[in-house]
């Protein structure tokens, strides 16, 4: 049995051995204190009926969460693409991209920070004085529409207090690690309170660069904030200002030719730097007679570069190499010391604005009796990017390609939540949304699509007694069609591609056992997507230092799977909490050409990004005397990299602890991150890189962060 397995049989054994002495000794009302605010309405975690994973404060304190990026692991069925500095492009159930070098932005995962879209630029993502994290899987077609077609990841911080409250927190640990983070929250009059937060983290990036005798050409340098307004003139109004802003400045040299993972050898290192600036405006009125009225303003500005050098070496290095020389009919005629240095950069500005309105029923205006919330909205976004592609090969322009895009959303939506008998509730939703789209670029290419789609759900849910409750549920989504840009001849047949849905069929139950001590929930899941959208790539026959990555559309995919999670309080000192995923996600039908226009057909293979188990045990101990210990082992299967080749990760486990003293004003804490100091991949590729070897494809693996230790002092006033 490897390791893997060994974990999931542990995990399972967690989960199971609590249900062998069954106590209900709960009310109903106290089976879950845990509040989903990404949904129309605030609910308990114990009745929304959908599969959901809510890290709270106090979970991310624990395993010293400094990124989004290290709470990944914890969630079942979630997994990342590590093609940036921080994880940009995530999968939930298998479903989301891995890339983003081309193409208009078009997220198939919605990540939203305090009502603030930040879909596709989750870099921007510190876990620094958040409330809560909460991951909704499967899609969202109803709420959030386009950009929710596999999930949700949505990040709430923590709100302003009338209380004074302030907190600093230094870090530091090894690659150089130096994290300064504080806040503030109070009230600045009886009727507005403020909280403002701000974090600066750095560190060199667990690379050497051999070649300039450097450490940090892949580091990280990120300075974040937010600030939170609460006005509240009069009982019937309140209304909530967010800003936020990340600017972070980091590098990007991740990749070598021999795949050893941390020395590399680039005489031009990358960049992969995100500005971005947003702000929210809630506006809650409740003075009607018939309604609530909400109001939810957005707008977020970005300048994001991501730059890399593509040969992945330097002059001196491919002078050392023998390169071929051909004749026009491609005879060798001898050979030569090679000549190779390529570099890639691509800049881009996003502008985003949302403008949501929203009505509520209260009390006097519920339907049937008293028994049904209703919910009507309209919502209006505007998204405009330019973008600046640039890529120069042996010193000459290799590529040269400018763009302007901008996408129109406008959607109407409904729900109703109506309260059964013997215990059951229905709820009802659909939104339908238009998009429009234009985009030219210096290419001479121009597209203006205009698409309208639409989503929803309906579920069924019934509290079977004080400790058991269960759903079903059946939700579609949809990601609009859209367009390759600066596409090569041989791949112009794929300039378009259509608009995908996604049925998701659903059976979940919860339950709260053993006192209270012991919660579970458990989710069971189809899903049935049509025209499903692919990344594919393709190198350039003609000019193999260029790699497309592009979007095409398959036939169809079927998956299928489990999310299991478990809290269990064995004692006021010990509790453990388990997340297991099970996924089996497999094309129908699909195939492709390659660059030499062979077929390869995938019909029935797995989805790129899609291990078919995650999981994730921890354990945490704390006793009255102060001292505080947390340990976590989480690990993933192998999947593919791709859809365009066979390549495949390694099954990874990464095992992370931390123990420390806390007081009531101050903490200290030690902790270590993949403390086996594993090589886990998160990207990888299947093509030729090396002249020298004729441009013959091979595999190349990026991998994660090796063993990293820290150390953390805390203070509260």
């Amino acid at each position: 049995m490897n390791i893997s397995k060994s974990a999931i049989a542990i995990a399972l054994a967690t989960t199971l051995t609590p249900f062998t002495s069954f106590a209900f000794d709960k009310e109903s009302d106290d089976i879950e204190h845990i509040t989903v605010s990404s949904s129309f309405r605030a609910q308990s975690l114990a009745q929304a009926p959908a599969s959901i994973a809510v890290i709270g404060e106090q979970k991310i304190e624990d395993q010293a969460v400094q990124h989004f990026e290290e709470l990944i692991g914890s969630v079942a069925n979630l997994n990342f693409s590590g093609g940036t500095s921080r994880p940009k492009y995530l999968q939930i159930r298998g479903v989301g991209e891995r890339s983003e070098y081309r193409g208009a932005p078009n997220s198939s995962v919605g990540f939203i920070v305090d009502d603030i879209d930040l879909s596709g630029l989750g870099m921007a993502a510190s876990m620094y004085d958040v409330q809560q994290v909460e991951v909704l899987r499967g899609p969202q077609g109803s709420r959030f529409g386009a950009n929710a077609l596999a999930g949700l990841v949505y990040v709430k911080s923590n709100a302003p207090t009338k209380e004074r409250e302030h907190g600093l927190r230094a870090s530091m640990g090894n690659d150089d690690l130096i994290n300064l983070a504080g806040y503030s929250s109070g009230a600045l009059a009886e009727d507005l309170s403020y909280r403002v937060s701000i974090e600066k983290h750095k560190q060199n990036g667990y690379r050497d660069n051999l070649h300039l005798g450097r450490d940090d050409t892949n580091g990280i340098d990120e300075l974040s904030g937010k600030l939170k307004l609460h006005f509240t003139p009069d009982e019937d109004l309140t209304i909530d200002f967010t800003y936020i802003f990340a600017d972070n400045d980091n590098g990007y040299d991740a990749w070598t030719l021999d795949n050893n993972g941390y020395n590399t050898l680039t005489d031009k290192p990358g960049t992969d730097n995100q500005r971005s600036y947003g702000s929210a405006l809630k506006v809650a009125y409740d003075g009607l007679s018939f309604a609530k009225l909400e109001s939810i303003s957005s707008y977020t500005t970005t300048e994001h570069q991501h730059a890399y050098d593509g040969d992945w070496a330097n002059a001196d290095y491919w002078a050392d190499k023998s390169c071929a020389i051909y004749s026009d009919d491609w005879d060798i005629l001898g050979y030569e010391s090679c000549e190779y240095d390529y570099l890639w950069d691509k800049k881009a500005d996003r502008d985003v604005w949302s403008q949501e309105f929203r009505l509520t029923s209260n009390e006097s205006s519920k339907l049937f009796d008293g028994t049904t919330d209703w919910l009507v909205g309209a919502y209006v976004s505007r998204l405009t990017e330019s973008n600046d592609l640039e890529s120069f090969y042996n010193g000459w322009e290799d590529e040269i390609l400018t763009s302007e895009y901008v996408a129109n959303n406008y959607a109407l939506f409904t729900q109703i939540d109506s309260l059964l008998p013997r215990a059951h509730q229905l709820s009802l939703g659909v939104r339908v949304e238009k998009r429009k789209t234009d985009y030219i670029d210096s290419a001479a290419d121009a597209f203006g699509p205009s698409e309208t789609m639409w989503g929803g759900h309906i579920s069924l849910s019934k509290v079977i007694n004080h400790a058991f409750s269960g759903y079903v549920r059946i939700a579609r989504g949809y990601k609009a069609g859209g367009f390759n840009m600066g596409l090569p001849s041989q791949l112009s047949e794929y300039k378009e591609f259509d608009t995908e849905t996604l049925v998701n069929y659903e059976v979940g139950f919860t339950s709260l056992l053993l006192d209270g001590n012991l919660s579970s929930r458990l989710a069971l899941f189809v899903m049935d997507r049509k025209d499903q959208q692919v990344n594919a790539s393709q190198q350039n026959p003609d000019k193999p230092q260029q790699f497309t990555i592009y979007t095409a559309n398959a036939a169809s995919s079927k998956s299928k799977g489990i999310e299991l999670e478990l809290n269990y309080a064995i004692s006021n000192q010990i509790s453990i909490d388990t997340a297991i995923g099970y996924l089996d996600a497999t094309y129908d039908n699909y195939s492709y050409s390659d660059k030499y226009g062979t077929v390869i057909n995938i019909s029935g293979r797995d989805l790129a990004h899609a291990p078919n188990y995650t999981f994730s045990v921890g354990a945490t101990y704390s006793n009255d005397e102060g001292v505080f210990a947390n340990i976590n082992w989480s690990g993933k299967d192998e999947f593919y990299f791709s859809d365009s080749h066979s390549e495949r990760s390694d099954n990874a486990n990464q095992l992370n602890a931390k123990i420390g003293y806390e007081s009531d004003t101050w903490s200290i804490s030690l902790w270590a991150r993949n403390i086996t100091d594993e090589k886990i991949a998160t990207r990888g590729f299947y093509f030729g890189n090396e002249p020298d070897l004729d441009w013959a494809s091979k595999k190349y693996v990026r991998y994660g962060a090796p063993r990293q230790i820290g150390m953390t002092f805390d203070y509260n006033f």
